[in-house]
């Protein structure tokens, strides 16, 4: 019987499945550190004498907002470069400036120390966190697609969202082992910069990973290929970011800014609200590789379109439950670990329907601003927009009608429009490579 998994690859397969991934990693890793210490930053960077608790978490997430929205710079500058020069290079560049920007962060003067240049320093490594970002996904999706054996690219593109799992759950371990080994003002004081810290050596492992990856076969045969029109190549990144925004909303709802929720809106501890996110972690871990392996044989569109329509079903309900005073911790436990794996339904097929979408010679740039796109402003606003709007109305069920919305405009645009009209939409020629790679894809769609 032949294995699912891609363990029984090739050699170059398997290496471009875990360099591709592990900068993934090391990015999510950073954001969920910085969203399970959303409190402390505030504290330390944008609490003046005299400032409210809440107006300081808003500039967190403003911070942490404008990083998102230079995703999409940085996924037009290293998405061309990637499609013209080679994913490689463009992976190991992009690395390298998440890395040091990352460490910085765990270097960086407080407010007490240097004033109101301490918040201008972190929106700065910010700044350049969003931007090697934005080049990551597309390079290295296009590179573990592009390597996947025939009929495994739902497969191996899984892994890329995989990876968001275990960078979100290193960051919530290593924010819960702090917390539970540090007194509160030890990590207030420095305890919360070691995990930005600890990115270094991870990001040295990287770097070396990348150093060894080969160049796509498909980039190298189909670079000089005639290239699709811009307008073209905008539609269907427009449809993209429309078919993942739900994917977006609801992953960073219930995955990154729920502990900070939980801590402000329900009065929970900092220790009970990093239980919650670990759990909607391994919930959200535990479905993602499976709903990748099967869009390989059903299709892309079926399985994202479950995931959409449970989070538009179950949004409201499992918010209530969580703030019900009656209910176990136990069933509350496993409705978070719910939630988490209904996004993963859809983040598993995502990263390979968004690759689909594009030609090689635009791929890199086009899956890359897609998903920017979607994140900059579903994403990277989520918390910005819950807690901005739950202060002004005092309805602590926004997060559910947030996340309920967002899926429900996915739903749209994975049912209305079908997978001729996207082939149409990208331009796409009729060459061998591209027949090849559809037959490779099974049911796409």
């Amino acid at each position: 019987m032949t294995s699912t998994y891609p363990d029984r690859g090739t050699a170059r397969s398997r290496r471009a499945l875990v360099a591709g991934s592990v900068g993934n990693l090391i990015e999510w890793y950073e954001f969920g550190v910085y969203g399970y210490f959303a409190t402390i930053i505030a504290a330390r960077f944008f609490t003046p004498e005299g400032g409210s608790e809440i107006e300081a978490l808003v500039k967190t997430y403003a911070s942490f907002a404008l990083a998102f929205f230079f995703r999409p710079v940085g996924a037009a500058v290293f998405g061309l470069l990637g499609d013209r020069i080679g994913r490689r290079p463009v992976l190991i560049l992009v690395i390298a400036l998440m890395t040091g920007a990352t460490t910085l962060i765990g270097a960086l003067p407080t407010y007490d120390t240097v004033g109101a240049l301490a918040p201008w320093l972190l929106t700065f490594l910010r700044v350049l966190q969003g931007l090697s970002a934005g080049g990551e996904f597309g390079g290295a999706v296009s590179v573990m697609t592009e390597f996947a054996p025939p009929g495994r690219r739902g497969l191996y593109g899984s892994w890329q969202s995989f990876t968001v799992a275990l960078g979100l759950l290193g960051g919530a371990g290593a924010a819960a082992l702090l917390a539970t080994v540090l007194t509160e003002r030890q990590l207030g004081d420095w305890g919360w910069r070691l995990p930005f810290l600890l990115t270094l050596p991870l990001g040295l492992g990287a770097l070396w990973l990348r150093l060894r990856l080969d160049e796509t076969p498909a980039f190298r045969q189909e670079r000089e290929a005639e290239r699709p029109s811009g307008r073209a190549v905008a539609g269907a990144i427009a449809l993209g970011a429309g078919r993942i925004m739900g994917w977006a909303a609801a992953g960073y709802t219930f995955l990154v800014v729920l502990p900070s929720y939980l801590q402000s809106a329900l009065d929970a501890s900092f220790q009970q609200a990093l239980i919650a996110t670990v759990l909607a972690n391994l919930g959200f871990a535990m479905t993602i590789v499976p709903a990748g392996w099967l869009s390989d044989r059903v299709g892309r569109r079926p399985v994202m379109l479950a995931g959409a329509a449970l989070v538009v079903v179950l949004a409201v309900p499992l918010l209530n439950l969580l703030q019900a005073p009656g209910v176990s911790l136990t069933v509350k436990g496993a409705a978070v670990c719910g939630a988490g794996a209904v996004v993963g339904l859809m983040a598993g097929p995502g990263p390979a329907m968004l690759a689909e979408l594009f030609p090689t010679n635009v791929r890199h740039t086009g899956l890359g601003l897609a998903y920017a796109l979607s994140n900059a402003v579903f994403s990277g606003c989520a918390g910005l927009i819950i807690t901005e709007t739950i202060e002004r109305t005092g309805n602590v069920d926004v997060p559910a009608y947030y996340a309920a919305a967002t899926c429900a405009v996915s739903v749209l645009a994975l049912a209305t429009v079908s997978g001729a009209s996207v082939r149409k939409a990208t331009g796409r020629k009729p060459t061998a490579a591209l027949d090849e790679a559809r037959e490779a894809t099974g049911k796409a769609e």
